[in-house]
């Protein structure tokens, strides 16, 4: 059977103007819009619209941003395609979750808002970083780990595609990390350190882990209408326990975005259409198999043609 995916993207995607051609030729984005100010309690629309890019990247900014973003997307294109099941990189599952009908818009950006919070106060207090190896295997990224980590934690933290996994830390680990993979035996065709304010998918975010937890227990869940694959099993899940659950490991434990895609291609999916901001997933879609059809609805103009 041909199924088709909803895959929406994370941190890392946001652009300066996403968003706007929404607003100005939609009233039901624009009411979205306002809402979205509201909750947030600042001009998350001016920001999404005219920057500056220094601000937009703050990780409090971006997520709602992209969550917001992705989200009036799904709306505008209402009945016009339905996914079989969805997923979402990192701060996408969230997107991911609200599309599938595990929480409302409200709940969910409210959600993302203390997550985005978090996340950058985790930076503060417990300061780290990211970085992605190029052209390494699972097993040798986990060996630079190893040779790494004296300097600190460091851990394999984004599965994104073969050959493309990030790892996140301590600062000099993180440095030490992108050191040994450049050097003999490993010869990393590349390494390179990620614009991050702190150590995501690593567990220096236990700094915001119990809190992110507690705000996940306190939100009404409700079972999602189509199959979400988690970032932390990539598996798919309905439950509405297990749907929170996998949200509230998903801070510390890493993404394997390869092994999902995986599994949803062997469950039948065919077509994926990532919504939101850029074409990080689609390109990663390809690289995992590369007879995957991907498109990507950003626009108002991609609304209309599909």
């Amino acid at each position: 059977m041909n199924k088709i995916a909803f895959v929406f993207p994370g941190q890392g995607s946001q652009a300066v103007g996403m968003g706007k051609d929404l607003y100005e030729n939609s009233d039901a984005a624009k009411k979205l819009y306002d809402t979205a100010d509201e909750i947030m309690g600042l001009p998350l629309t001016k920001l999404s619209f005219e920057g500056p890019q220094e601000e937009l990247k703050q990780t409090n900014i971006t997520q709602p941003a992209l969550f917001v973003h992705s989200y009036i997307l799904t709306a505008l294109i209402g009945e016009k395609i339905k996914a079989d099941c969805t997923a979402g990189h990192s701060l996408g599952e969230y997107t991911a979750n609200a599309y599938a009908g595990s929480f409302d818009f409200e709940t969910g950006l409210r959600l993302v808002k203390t997550r985005g919070q978090l996340m950058k106060q985790s930076g503060v207090v417990q300061p780290g970083t990211m970085a992605a190896l190029i052209g390494l295997t699972k097993a040798q990224v986990l060996e630079v780990c190893g040779k790494s980590s004296s300097a600190g934690v460091v851990q394999a933290a984004n599965f994104n595609c073969p050959g493309q996994i990030v790892v996140s830390g301590d600062i000099a680990a993180v440095d030490k990390a992108v050191e040994v993979a450049k050097a003999e035996p490993y010869k990393c065709r590349m390494a390179k350190k990620l614009e991050v304010s702190g150590a995501f998918h690593s567990e220096l975010m236990k700094t915001s882990d119990a809190d992110l937890r507690a705000a996940l227990q306190s939100t009404q869940f409700s079972d999602s209408g189509i199959p979400v694959y988690t970032n932390v099993d990539a598996k798919p899940v309905t439950g509405k326990d297990e749907i929170r659950d996998a949200l509230s490991r998903q801070l510390v434990f890493p993404v394997r975005w390869e092994m999902l895609i995986r599994n949803m291609i062997a469950d039948g999916v065919t077509k994926f259409c990532e919504i939101g901001s850029g074409k990080v997933l689609a390109g990663l879609i390809k690289k995992i198999d590369s007879s995957a059809e991907t498109f990507n609805v950003s626009t108002l103009e991609d609304v209309k043609n599909l």
